[in-house]
């Protein structure tokens, strides 16, 4: 009997993997379809029940139960009767929901429940339409969500030219971040509060490095939109001479390289010169 070596058997193996790949991936699709429609009748049903709350309140005779008792006993018949998910607290965000959104088709199926509830506990408009707009555009996770929420990203960004004006605002709201200049993607200041350092206790920039890359991925959050990380102490040959980089990263928006160079305390005239002196570095 022939002998059959790995070579040949990983060959004869290669039609098999091609067909179980192409399945894996029609799966895929499938089950991300089946999600996405769920979702969408998930949050359909759920202005519904908001609709007819909120109607049923409309009504007049049950005003004053509202807040005290009429969501108590709603909320009980309906787990009793259907099961989870309808406490007081999820039917209060339902009965908001309608309310903050009265037109259906103004919701995106592109944001969860859950989105929409971190979304409904801002009371500011114009700040709750930037955050809805962003996670659309940068497709944020809840955690996303809530952790721009907690480190004031709308906050920063209005106050990042050091004023405040209402077409801002309202720009943001509409458009979420537009992408139109460097300031837009490499935001000021960042916000580290995700590596527990003590604000009166100093850290040395090695120590700081070594806390970033360990929260890598909660650091490339608060970087911005679009970026990936390369690596640290990073050699980079310019005109024959090397540099290291404490940390070198990608952005695919920009299309270029970002180097950061820690620095502890307030940034001296001579560290951007020394940023500048490399050949075909820019400080931003």
């Amino acid at each position: 009997m022939p002998k059959i070596t790995v070579k040949n058997a990983e060959k004869a193996a290669t039609p098999l993997t091609t067909l179980v790949s192409q399945i894996k991936a029609l799966m895929t699709q499938a089950r991300a379809a089946v999600a996405h429609e769920v979702n969408a009748y998930n949050l359909k049903t759920y202005w519904e029940i908001g609709h007819i709350i909120v109607e049923y309140e409309q009504k007049g005779n049950v005003k004053a139960q509202y807040g005290t008792q009429l969501l108590k006993d709603l909320s009980k018949r309906l787990i009793d009767d259907i099961g989870r998910g309808f406490s007081v607290s999820n039917l209060q965000f339902m009965r908001r929901f309608f309310l903050e959104y009265p037109i259906q088709q103004t919701l995106s199926v592109e944001l969860s429940w859950s989105h929409y509830c971190e979304l409904l506990i801002i009371s500011d408009k114009d700040k709750r339409a930037f955050y809805e707009q962003e996670c659309q555009n940068a497709s944020w996770s809840v955690r996303e969500l809530k952790r721009k929420i907690e480190t004031s990203l709308f906050e920063r960004l209005l106050l990042s030219d050091g004023s405040t004006n209402k077409e801002t605002v309202l720009a943001l709201s509409r458009k979420g971040i537009a992408m139109s200049k460097p300031e837009d993607i490499l935001r000021e200041p960042y916000v580290f509060e995700f590596l527990g350092a003590r604000e009166q206790k100093p850290i040395l920039e090695k120590d700081l490095e070594r806390r970033l890359i360990r929260h890598i991925e909660n650091f490339l959050l608060e970087l911005g939109r679009g970026f990936m990380f390369v690596g640290s102490q990073q050699r980079i040959t310019l005109g024959n001479t090397h540099y290291y980089v404490d940390m070198v990263f990608y952005n695919k928006i920009l299309k270029a390289y970002v180097l950061i160079d820690l620095k502890m305390g307030h940034l001296k005239p001579e560290n951007i010169g020394q940023m500048k002196r490399k050949r075909g570095f820019r400080c931003i």
